[in-house]
């Protein structure tokens, strides 16, 4: 039987199956039940699930794949649901699984510097438990109070402090995994290195299409001795976007290097009241961590640096709560967005830093060709793009605009040497944009790996990787680097 079609006695089985396996308050199926599972941060994208079930250990997981298994059920595996690209987006005849139950941080080793933790921990959590041992967990997504550490591996996510600490690959020693087999496999060790391949570094990033994760080991690094961050204001944003590579080449790494333009400053300073400069074009958040006399160093360095890169004004953090208003702005953006527009549809293209300028002179002039505005607010220190796209759904075609929109500025990433995802992962939502990245001998590479963990292509199907057929109708086979589609783009 095709696994993404049911009928409604296969359906029935497939429920009563569940409930053999699983207490009854942990199967959820009447539609006012499962109505909360169907989108995650993307709530473009939306689709009811059959069945959502919330398993509360290990081996309750074992069994629903079983299930899955042998009724040809697909499965969609769901943390928190913030994901940004619809990865945890359900299948109308599938299953969701949602590790939401298994919350318990198990054991933080203060002397190894790390933490086992069950998937549906919260990021942020991490970082508490271990705070009264002067730890903490240094990923930090802008939803990380919300977001899970098993969602945070399904898509290497990262955060605003990722420059100088890295993504969840840099910071995950050991992942457990439940296959579709039902088997129970650990992908890396404890230690800092494992024999074999490295498949820990395979999994993290695959957004649930090879295994449902069980259990996690994180590193945990010590709570700097204090932090500063400097706000820097400038009159024109492509200024800023050099001042960012001028601070990598002074060979200064800031714990965290952020941009906002106007429109984002604009709309944030309202609505959180971080002390931004609301007459500046663009503002860098440039952040050193360490020992005091470091934190001194770097900062009267970075002063200098920006100084001489056409800063307009500097604002250095003199208390830890002003360093957290400072930083709050930036991580409220999306939320802030709303005040300004009744939807938004957020980017995630990842570009060279010296690319910078020319992409963002490339998204103002497409905010003129699709008429939407856009606000700008990103990773600047590792060019991670987040471009919030404005618009309202109310009005006829106004997403369809959105949409392309998206398209265009992930396309342009990808022809200027970046890629169409840094951190949100590809889900549905940029499943299209991978044909502009890769070729149908890449894809049919990323289908075999899929195939070696998951020969049923049962676990989160149709997400993350297109078909040759879907990227023919998609119209738009490998973009060659280098190829120049956009020619009012200055060559550099």
């Amino acid at each position: 039987m095709n696994p993404l079609q049911q009928t409604p006695e296969r359906q029935q089985q497939v429920l009563q199956s569940l409930q053999q396996v699983l207490p009854h308050h942990c199967v959820l199926h009447q539609v006012e039940d499962t109505r909360p599972y169907e989108c995650d941060g993307l709530a473009a994208y939306r689709e009811l699930p059959m069945i959502v079930v919330l398993p509360e250990n290990e081996q309750q997981i074992v069994d629903v794949l079983a299930v899955c298994r042998n009724h040809s059920v697909p499965l969609v595996p769901r943390g928190a649901g913030t994901g940004l690209s619809g990865g945890a987006m359900p299948i109308a005849q599938g299953i969701v699984l949602s590790t939401a139950k298994l919350n318990r941080i198990i054991s933080i080793d203060p002397a190894a510097r790390t933490a086992i933790v069950q998937p549906g921990v919260r990021n942020l959590a991490i970082s508490d438990a271990a705070a009264a041992l002067g730890l903490y967990y240094a990923p930090d997504p802008s939803s990380q109070i919300a977001c899970t550490i098993a969602g945070n591996v399904a898509e290497n996510s990262g955060g605003v402090h990722c420059l100088k600490y890295g993504l969840t690959v840099h910071n995950v020693f050991r992942v457990r995994v439940a296959t579709i087999e039902g088997d129970i496999i650990e992908l890396g060790s404890a230690a800092l290195d494992s024999p074999g391949l490295d498949l820990l570094a395979l999994f993290i990033g695959s957004e649930g299409m090879l295994g449902i994760v069980t259990e996690v080991t994180v590193k945990l690094i010590p709570k700097p001795e204090c932090a500063q961050v400097i706000m820097a204001s400038f009159d024109d944003i492509l200024t800023a976007c050099d001042a960012v590579s001028d601070i990598i080449k002074a060979g200064i790494i800031p714990a965290g290097l952020e941009m906002m333009d106007q429109t984002s400053i604009r709309m944030v300073e309202p609505f959180v009241k971080a002390g931004y400069d609301m007459k500046a074009a663009a503002i860098l958040l440039c952040e050193s961590d360490g020992s005091k006399v470091e934190v001194i160093d770097e900062i009267s360095h970075m002063r200098r640096v920006l100084n001489e890169a056409g800063a307009s004004a500097l604002a250095v953090s003199g208390t830890e709560a002003e360093r957290l208003r400072f930083w709050s702005g930036r991580k409220n953006a999306f939320p802030a967005a709303g005040r300004i527009s009744p939807d938004y549809y957020c980017m995630d293209g990842t570009i060279p830093r010296r690319k910078l300028a020319q992409v963002l002179r490339g998204i103002a002039e497409l905010e003129k060709k699709y008429r939407l505005r856009c606000a700008n607010v990103f990773h600047a220190g590792d060019g991670n793009l987040h471009p919030l796209i404005l618009f309202d759904a109310n009005q006829p075609d106004e997403f369809e605009r959105a949409e392309a929109f998206g398209t265009d500025i992930l396309r342009m990433s990808v022809e200027v040497g970046g890629t169409i995802t840094g951190e949100h992962g590809v889900g549905i939502e940029k499943i299209n944009a991978m044909c502009l990245q890769f070729s149908a001998t890449e894809r049919e590479t990323f289908f075999a790996v899929k195939r070696a963990f998951d020969p049923q292509q049962l676990l989160n199907p149709n997400k993350a990787i297109p078909t040759l057929h879907r990227c023919a109708e998609f119209g738009r086979e490998h973009v060659h680097r280098g190829e120049q589609k956009f020619p009012h783009l200055p060559r550099f």
